[in-house]
């Protein structure tokens, strides 16, 4: 038993509103993951053995980064940045490779911290055998196929998932994903890009749909790992209603949070199973799983980390809408969101888009997108639409931001992708899907090849 006290709400609260800080001071962060597989036989690496995960972390500490470790368990790497910062390799359940990057000041930056990751890993790679290929969900391999990476909290989630959903394991094992993450300076500047970005994340879906093969064959969706949110564990994911309702805050955001049932607790460096458990009872003194213990802060810190909607509020807003896909649109993501959400005027012609809607069109959209891609309507509009506005927004709002690279170019560039993207109205799920019906002749393994970072 420790000798710890219940932490107030006052405490819970400021675990949040920390994060708040001056305009001059916001910071961008950019996060990928993506699958590796063997170049010969195209398996996803195990752990162990001479072409593995393990063995990659291993092949990257050449490059200056440091190991983290669970129990002796190698399961990540970190590096410092000249600022200060640090960015993080991490082991994600089915050996999904991800770059958690440093809170960085320009789109400029992440690009380049973004290719100098890449280039690592290629190093290293190609001495082990390995390739990665960015995409939204396995292309190839079922869930039994997928190695498990060896982290105490996903054995927990693991054993759990099943009971709340029937694609949570997906989630865990078969999916990649691009997430950006950015700042706020009040509680009322938060609550404004909150609302704007949760009702736009199924318009980023679209724009980066990239993940129409379960398996070797088409499965119907434009995103599947979109569609995996929608079933994986209701109590953690979704478009969070209340976050449009007059009043949100966050006390509000506490409150979900604290109804949000449990995952673990972590004690000694080791994983204390609390799944389904209240973070009330561990409040009160009374979690079954550690009776008579309080919740440290560290505690509630890993606990919004387990809930999972589509935006997420931690000290700061992570962008959760995107699947994985090349180099270009991990760039690509951080700029949409840092154009539409670090410039006034373009925060506020974004929630003209979105004002309209209630919560029945923001989860029929959340749906539709998954299948029908830029095709999806809400309210008498096209996705397509709504997407050429959306990226033209995000470009004034870079272009009014005005951050130049060493070449006196601004940020308008990340771009590109998405601008034609939105105007084609074609995802990049159906170009791969026209590729797979045409030159690769029905052979999803064409896409290692072609699409290989």
């Amino acid at each position: 038993m420790t000798d710890n006290a219940p932490l107030s709400r006052d405490v819970l609260i400021e675990a949040m509103s920390k994060g708040a800080k001056p305009k001059d001071q916001w910071r961008i962060g950019a996060e990928h993951e993506k699958f590796g597989f063997d170049k010969t036989t195209l398996a996803r690496p195990a752990y162990d053995g001479p072409s593995g995960i393990k063995a990659m972390l291993e092949g990257l500490q050449r490059f200056g980064w440091s190991r983290v470790e669970e129990n002796g368990v190698l399961i990540g790497l970190e590096r410092r940045n000249d600022e200060g910062f640090i960015a993080s390799v991490s082991l994600e359940p089915g050996g999904q490779f991800e770059l958690s990057g440093a809170p960085l000041k320009t789109i400029h930056d992440i690009c380049n911290e973004t290719g100098q990751h890449l280039m690592e890993v290629k190093q290293v790679a190609d001495q082990l055998g390995v390739g990665f290929l960015g995409a939204g969900f396995d292309p190839l391999w079922t869930r039994e196929q997928v190695p498990v990476m060896p982290k105490g909290r996903y054995d927990i989630m693991r054993a759990y998932m099943p009971k709340v959903g029937t694609l949570g394991l997906d989630m865990m094992l078969r999916t990649c994903t691009i997430q950006a993450n950015l700042d706020f300076d009040s509680e009322a500047d938060m609550v404004a890009k909150f609302r704007t970005s949760l009702a736009l994340q199924p318009i980023a879906t679209a724009l980066f749909a990239c993940s129409p093969f379960t398996e070797g064959r088409p499965n119907g969706f434009l995103s599947a790992r979109a569609n995996v949110w929608t079933d994986t564990d209701a109590d953690r994911t979704g478009m969070l209603g209340f976050v449009f309702e007059d009043g949100f805050g966050f006390e509000r955001y506490a409150d979900y949070a604290l109804d949000t049932p449990m995952y673990f607790a972590k004690r000694d460096g080791k994983y204390v199973d609390a799944s389904g458990q209240s973070f009330r009872d561990f409040q009160a003194g009374k979690l079954p799983a550690l009776p008579g213990e309080y919740p440290t802060l560290k505690d509630w810190n890993d606990h919004l980390t387990t809930l999972f909607p589509e935006v997420r509020l931690k000290a700061y807003l992570e962008m959760r809408g995107a699947d994985g896909g090349p180099w270009s649109r991990i760039c690509a993501l951080p700029a949409l969101w840092a154009g539409v959400l670090y410039d006034a005027p373009s925060l506020a012609a974004a929630w003209d888009l979105v004002k309209d809607w209630d919560i029945a069109d923001h989860e029929r959209l959340r749906r539709d997108v998954t299948r029908l891609g830029l095709k999806a309507e809400v309210a008498g509009r096209s996705v397509r639409d709504i997407a050429v506005d959306l990226v033209n927004i995000a470009k004034q709002g870079l272009k009014n931001r005005a951050r130049f690279s060493g070449g006196m170019v601004d940020e308008r560039g990340y771009l590109s992708e998405l601008e034609d993207i939105a105007d084609s109205g074609i995802t990049p799920a159906e170009r791969l899907l026209d590729l797979y019906h045409g030159a690769w002749q029905g052979d999803v393994k064409r896409i290692y090849a072609d699409f290989a970072y």
